[in-house]
């Protein structure tokens, strides 16, 4: 088992390239992040809400013209976003929640597909009622919040964290037999083949051991079911990204480690308006193995979209 999956990364560099964009979409703390009760208790409420008889368990504080939706990814949770949360909740209203089958959210589910999450986003500011919506998403969550983005006119801008790196790339017949081949193996030894490109493809050589301890260790202690489906189901989202931006009103901005590239070009051929911001040094998540320079570029951003937003 272990030398088919090396085969199905060295005979596909694209491919190795494909998985650390988008496989594991999660994970990464160099410390304990605030607890969700730790800060701003005076005006921060956990709560939840219900989509099709599902509970969606989200976090809501701050308040602002500009409301901030962070979307989390793969095998993780709305804590991941702590650090986010405690930087902003001053200026802006934010809101963080669990992905039904991840964290407090309720996993009854049988489909676990990015047009589901995204009627989950679509849910969550209908029944709270939010205007002037910026999505934030980190890798599998960019493309959930690209599906809500395209029909939504409350969302006036969106912010990719480390994803949309290879957009356009072809999905021939044997990049689709090397997928379904790897989520075969997945699903026979989730345990062991998850942590194993969890260690070997997802960080920066600086990232602190600890940080690798927790990946692995949110990663095994996922529900595997939903854990490989919506695996799954990211990757074949993955062939229709570029069609998707090219119908984006929306700017989209990236906030991307510099550890592997950025397409900049297949962006540009997409027909989307992006603007690219790298970070140094870090692995999948730069939200977390440097929250401090990321909450920099992010006010940045937020910034240009509120200047934006008062010429309208």
């Amino acid at each position: 088992m272990e030398l088919r999956c090396s085969n199905i990364i060295t005979r596909s560099p694209i491919f190795f390239r494909f998985l650390v964009a988008t496989f594991l979409a999660a994970i990464v703390q160099c410390c304990q992040p605030p607890s969700e009760t730790d800060a701003y208790t005076s005006y921060s409420i956990n709560s939840k809400i219900y989509y099709q008889d599902v509970k969606i368990d989200y976090n809501l504080c701050g308040s602002g013209d500009l409301t901030l939706l962070f979307i989390h990814g793969w095998c993780i949770d709305k804590g991941y976003w702590s650090y986010q949360r405690d930087g902003f909740c001053t200026d802006y209203q934010v809101i963080t929640f669990d992905l039904p089958g991840f964290g407090n959210s309720d996993s009854q589910r049988e489909e676990w597909t990015i047009e589901q999450y995204s009627q989950d986003v679509n849910s969550i500011i209908e029944q709270l009622n939010l205007e002037n919506v910026v999505l934030i998403g980190h890798s599998m969550g960019g493309d959930i919040m690209l599906e809500t983005a395209v029909s939504n006119n409350k969302i006036i801008a969106l912010v990719g964290v480390d994803n949309f790196k290879d957009v356009g790339m072809e999905f021939d017949e044997q990049l689709k037999e090397e997928i379904n081949g790897f989520l075969e193996v997945l699903s026979n030894n989730y345990s062991e083949v998850a942590s194993a490109y969890a260690e070997g493809a997802l960080f920066h050589p600086a990232t602190d051991s600890m940080v690798v301890e927790r990946v692995v260790g949110d990663i095994l202690k996922a529900d595997s079911v939903v854990a490989i489906n919506s695996l799954g189901n990211l990757f074949q989202y993955t062939s229709v990204e570029s069609d998707k931006l090219s119908k984006l009103q929306q700017k989209l901005y990236l906030i991307n480690s510099s550890n592997t590239p950025t397409d900049t070009l297949a962006l540009a051929n997409s027909g989307v308006s992006f603007e690219l911001f790298q970070i140094e040094g870090t692995g999948h998540y730069p939200m977390i193995e440097k929250p401090g320079e990321f909450n920099i570029v992010l006010r940045k951003v937020l910034k240009e979209i509120e200047a934006k937003l008062e010429l309208r």
